[in-house]
């Protein structure tokens, strides 16, 4: 998987306003839906949680961001899935 700024149009920056960061969300959050299609469940949530911890400690994925990608991706998934995404997202705010 590429990273997560490679799916972005645009890098979120300070300066954008919540509605534009979450317009950048929301497509990075297709995108990734996208290129994960046919892939296994543990494939996915592995290369999420490799490139989210690579941005997150280069200091280039807020705490923000990751709950904004979870809360548009979510719904895509079951309840099983859910459960282990969210552990991964509460896992990447703590870094």
């Amino acid at each position: 998987m590429k990273s997560f700024r490679d799916y972005a149009k645009q890098e979120p920056n300070a300066a954008q306003s919540g509605a534009e960061s979450t317009a950048n969300v929301d497509e990075l959050t297709r995108k990734i839906a996208a290129a994960y299609n046919g892939t296994s469940n543990a494939d996915i949530l592995r290369n999420i949680l490799t490139e989210a911890e690579k941005s997150k400690r280069a200091g280039t994925l807020s705490n923000e961001e990751i709950e904004a990608f979870y809360q548009n991706f979510s719904p895509m998934l079951d309840s099983s899935q859910k459960k282990k995404l969210r552990i991964v997202v509460d896992k990447l705010k703590r870094i």
